[in-house]
């Protein structure tokens, strides 16, 4: 079901800057809207037009959407760069049936960077907007803003979720060695409230600084850093990052980091579980692409907190799929579902007691031509609505593992722990 309204006009016009702020300077304290890794990114100030989305279709009619809007929109744009012109940022949820809605948004103002071209862009909805805002001029850069405040979060997980998490854990080992189901992900939840007034920027920073492996984000109040990178589709080139097997990081302890890179590059368990996910984005993608060509093996993916096997994929459109589509087609991957995905995902609803919401859905970027960027949402947490009385809000982060043959429940537990180190410490006093 969607509340998108018939295809808006929207004016979207882009002009080349010289050089702009830090991007995360930019970015709105309590409602930030950003995209960033390294010397790329967005960030989009105010909202000319959101979209919703929910069910089973809700990637079908967000594609079908976006692309009515592109074809009814005006654009101007001499920039000419992947992200310029009419964008959206989105968000979407990870089950068919969460109570979280999808969103796409796109805002009034996003100023984006490329290495060393930056530029901005303005939309309006010519409908709402007076005619003589509406005409082609040279948008205007907005201005950092002060940082605010930063009192931290102090996170914990609800009384007895651990031991829960463990009993799932045992559980989900008994079904899969009883047959019919070879990988389940099953994931828990710590707890933490942000103090009313405080200054997102601050943890936003302190991921983009940390995880420049990771595409930094925050759309919607899902806040994170990503390193597995769904599908990047631009000019008819499709690439993608799978990730699954991790060990904790020991960067404090050179030998024993290296024992904890070897041990992950050696592991049948681990291999397994890499080979399910990596199957499971081939066949999806095949539909869509050509000359699909992958790593000839798995390679150790060096993250702050953990080390991940990582294989990376190549290919070529052979039709018109927008991101989206591919995005659509691609979710969830064996990564955060498992195998077989149907089995796995019923597994999920009946093992985890709540909603996943947004978290290990995709999170990203689309144009009017529909090439666009998108992750999986892992290594975040969500912001719920304000406290009526005290302002404060909820913050709720998430992280999990593929279950297989074999797993160890106190491991399994221990890779939750390293997988909430970005949030837990990013949103640290």
């Amino acid at each position: 079901m969607t509340s998108t309204p018939e295809a808006p006009r929207l004016r979207a016009i882009s002009r080349p800057l010289a050089a702009a702020p830090p991007l995360v300077d930019l970015a709105d304290a309590g409602n930030p809207l950003l995209w960033t890794r390294g010397d790329r990114g967005c960030v989009g100030i105010g909202e000319t037009l959101r979209l919703t989305f929910s069910g089973p279709d809700r990637f079908a009619e967000a594609s079908d959407a976006w692309r009515a809007i592109g074809a009814n929109a005006e654009v101007d744009d001499p920039v000419r760069m992947p992200g310029s012109g009419l964008v959206a940022l989105g968000a979407f949820a990870f089950d068919d049936h969460s109570g979280e809605q999808s969103v796409l948004i796109v805002p009034r103002i996003l100023v984006a960077r490329h290495r060393d071209q930056w530029w901005i862009t303005e939309t309006v909805d010519l409908a709402s907007e007076p005619a003589s805002n509406a005409d082609p001029a040279d948008p205007e850069l907005p201005a950092a803003r002060p940082r605010g405040e930063w009192a931290g979060v102090e996170f914990a997980a609800a009384e007895g979720s651990i031991d829960a998490y463990i009993a799932g854990v045992r559980e989900a080992t008994r079904r899969i060695d009883a047959g019919g189901i070879e990988k389940i992900v099953l994931a828990r939840q710590v707890r933490g409230e942000v103090p009313a007034g405080s200054d997102l920027r601050f943890p936003l920073e302190r991921l983009a600084d940390r995880y420049l492996d990771c595409w930094t984000f925050a759309v919607d109040g899902l806040i994170g850093a990503s390193p597995e990178t769904l599908v990047r589709s631009t000019s008819g080139a499709v690439s993608a990052r799978v990730l699954a097997g991790t060990r904790a990081r020991h960067a404090d302890r050179p030998q024993r980091d290296a024992q904890a890179r070897d041990e992950l590059l050696t592991s049948t368990k681990e291999q397994h579980e890499h080979a399910f996910a990596v199957q499971s984005v081939v066949t999806a993608l095949s539909p869509h692409v050509r000359d699909l060509r992958t790593s000839e093996e798995p390679f150790p993916l060096r993250l702050p907190n953990v080390w991940h096997l990582a294989t990376d994929l190549g290919a070529t459109l052979h039709e018109q799929s927008s991101a989206i589509e591919l995005v659509g087609a691609l979710h969830p991957t064996a990564a955060v579902a498992g195998t077989p995905k149907s089995v796995s995902i019923a597994q999920i609803a009946e093992l985890e007691p709540f909603d996943r919401g947004l978290y290990s859905g995709a999170v990203g970027w689309i144009d009017a031509a529909g090439d666009g960027e998108w992750v999986i949402a892992l290594r975040c947490g969500r912001l719920g609505a304000a406290d009526p009385d005290t302002g404060a809000r909820p913050f709720v982060a998430t992280a999990g593992g593929g279950i297989v043959a074999g797993s160890d429940p106190e491991h399994e537990l221990g890779e939750t722990v390293s997988k909430l180190r970005p949030i837990t410490e990013a949103f640290a006093r």
